[in-house]
C-alpha cells in the first residue's frame, strides 16, 4: 500500500471523527482490522489492501494527531477561511485539511509540498472544483504564514481561500 492510500483511509478517519462518540484510539483498532477492510472492498477501492507496518503506523499517527490538536488545527483553518464560517465547511473538506495542517507542523518528514499536492489530490476526488480552490488557498497561506515557506514555494492553484460555491 502506497502512502496515498494511507492517506486517504486516514481523512475517511479523519472525517469520522466529526460524528463518532468513539476516541481517536478506539476508531483505529475497529477499522484498522482485517475484518474491517474485507467488509468495504467490495465497495470502495482504497481498502483493497491491508495496510502494513508502515502504513498503519502512520494512519495512526496522523489521526491520532489530527484528534488531539483538533482545536488547533480548526483555529488556523478558521483564520485562513476568509468569509467563510467553520460550520458551513464541508466536513470532508475540512478532514482533508486538518490531515494536511497536521501533517506540516508536525511530521517533518513530510515535505510540505508533498502535503499539499496530496490534499489538492484527494479533494479533487471527493469535492467540487470551487471546494478543491478554497481548500488549496488555504493551506497556501497556511504553510507560508504559519510553516515560514517562501512565497516562491506556494502551491500553484488558487491565490486565496475564497469561499467556495457550495
Amino acid at each position: 500500500m502506497l502512502r496515498n492510500t494511507a492517506r486517504e483511509i486516514a481523512m475517511h478517519l479523519s472525517y469520522e471523527l466529526s460524528f463518532t462518540d468513539l476516541t481517536a484510539g478506539e476508531l483505529l483498532d475497529q477499522r484498522l482490522s482485517d475484518e474491517h477492510f474485507g467488509a468495504l472492498a467490495p465497495e470502495y477501492e482504497v481498502y483493497g489492501e491491508t495496510p502494513g507496518p508502515a502504513q498503519r503506523e502512520y494512519i495512526r499517527r496522523v489521526v491520532q494527531g489530527v484528534a488531539d490538536h483538533g482545536y488547533e488545527l480548526d483555529r488556523y483553518i478558521e483564520k485562513y477561511a476568509k468569509g467563510w464560517r467553520f460550520e458551513r465547511m464541508p466536513l470532508v473538506a475540512t478532514a482533508i485539511m486538518r490531515l494536511s495542517m497536521y501533517e506540516i507542523l508536525y511530521m517533518p518528514d513530510i515535505p510540505n509540498g508533498a502535503s499539499i499536492n496530496e490534499a489538492i489530490e484527494l479533494a479533487k476526488k471527493y469535492e467540487n472544483p470551487d471546494v478543491v480552490r478554497f481548500i488549496n488557498g488555504i493551506l497556501g497561506t497556511f504553510v507560508r504564514q504559519e510553516a515560514g515557506i517562501p512565497a516562491k514555494e506556494k502551491p500553484a492553484e488558487g491565490a486565496g481561500a475564497e469561499k467556495p460555491e457550495t
